[in-house]
């Protein structure tokens, strides 16, 4: 494969746009040594510094979301698509790309639209059970839909659909082999089970406040904690630390092995979280957020709950949690059919499938 192609990829606004960008980028490097690939992202937004340092150049867009109240930013929205329609097509015209390709996030809806105003293929890959406004829009034009859930064809056409899950980390393939070396890394005592925190990469108030009022139910049921707070919440919980069976962590750098450590996790229902979960295969109790668009969290956690692969609490019924818990704790028959149904809804070869699309529009 040595045709030399131009590829614009486009998403970003957390780390659950960002991060299956970033591995469709690295599966086509992969197959196309000579590529060149360049992200179109939001200004301020943390794509402007995560995909440089994956090693790709990104351009920025000046774009945000409609805020859900009247705010002074929602006045700003129709300058602001102006400039990013203008800008991105500035872009694409300089740039020439082959096909280009949207993750979600606010910067894929003026690249892709763009895109498709000028006849170059588009690839939407949308990660959730409920898509957001966006991609439901681009949907329209686009050329192939990626998905990692059954029945979208409610918000997209259905020939346009293709089921290849959402891409993962590939050091998640082999977690089962990083136990011992996982237990090094992070000091943890092996007699004890550990819990794994994760509320996403910028944190979660609610979960954070829930494992703070509980950390001496933890301490009872002989239970450590690897707790990854986030960054916007570090300083207020780092003194936590301090205790024995407690480690607070602003980001985990080795997902990898914080997956391997643990025999249980709780999570936020983010969906690259959930596609990630389905392969590391522990017992898992998710905690969606509702402050996100059309309470997609909720929708995504149910998808595994209702085939029996986790526990779901909503924020509103987080006082039941040491009792949910300290059942599941108990049941390890429980522990073990949770673990095997989760993994049934794995797809850890998406990246791959979702390459391979990209392949055959780039062909034709």
């Amino acid at each position: 494969m040595e045709k030399s192609i131009n590829v614009i990829i486009s998403g970003g606004g957390t780390g659950g746009h960002i991060y299956p960008a970033i591995a469709i980028a690295n599966e086509i490097k992969l197959r196309y040594p000579t590529v060149r690939i360049l992200f179109i992202g939001a200004k301020g937004k943390m794509e402007m510094e995560k995909v440089p340092n994956a090693g790709y150049e990104i351009k920025g867009l000046w774009i945000s979301g409609i805020q859900r109240k009247l705010t002074i930013k929602n006045l700003m929205f129709p300058l602001k698509l102006i400039s990013s329609l203008w800008n991105a097509n500035k872009i694409i015209r300089k740039f020439k790309p082959d096909i280009a390709i949207g993750t979600g996030g606010f910067a894929s809806g003026p690249a892709l639209m763009m895109a498709s105003r000028k006849r170059i293929p588009t690839v939407i890959q949308e990660q959730n059970s409920y898509p957001g406004i966006t991609n439901k829009l681009l949907s329209k034009k686009a050329n192939k839909i990626c998905v990692a859930y059954d029945n979208l064809e409610r918000f997209f056409p259905l020939e346009k659909i293709v089921k290849t899950g959402n891409p993962v980390r590939q050091d998640l393939l082999l977690i089962h082999t990083k136990r011992e070396e996982a237990q090094e890394f992070f000091n943890l005592d092996k007699k004890k089970k550990t819990v794994l925190v994760i509320g996403g990469s910028l944190g979660a108030r609610r979960i954070n406040q829930l494992i703070a009022t509980e950390l001496d139910f933890f301490e009872s049921q002989n239970i450590q904690i690897v707790w990854q707070c986030g960054k916007l919440y570090y300083e207020e919980y780092k003194e936590f630390g301090n205790k024995d069976h407690v480690q607070i962590h602003q980001f985990l750098n080795r997902m990898d092995l914080a997956y391997a450590a643990a025999d249980f996790v709780i999570s936020r229902a983010g969906a690259s979280s959930v596609s990630e979960l389905c392969i590391v295969g522990k017992p898992t109790l998710f905690i969606p957020s509702p402050n996100v668009a059309e309470d997609h969290q909720t929708k995504n956690a149910k998808s595994i709950v209702d085939k029996h692969g986790a526990i779901m609490l909503k924020e509103s019924e987080l006082n039941t949690f040491p009792v949910v818990f300290e059942t599941l704790l108990r049941d390890q028959g429980k522990q073990e059919s949770l673990s095997e149904n989760i993994k049934e809804l794995a797809l850890p070869n998406a990246t791959s499938h979702i390459v391979n699309e990209i392949e055959r529009l780039i062909s034709k």
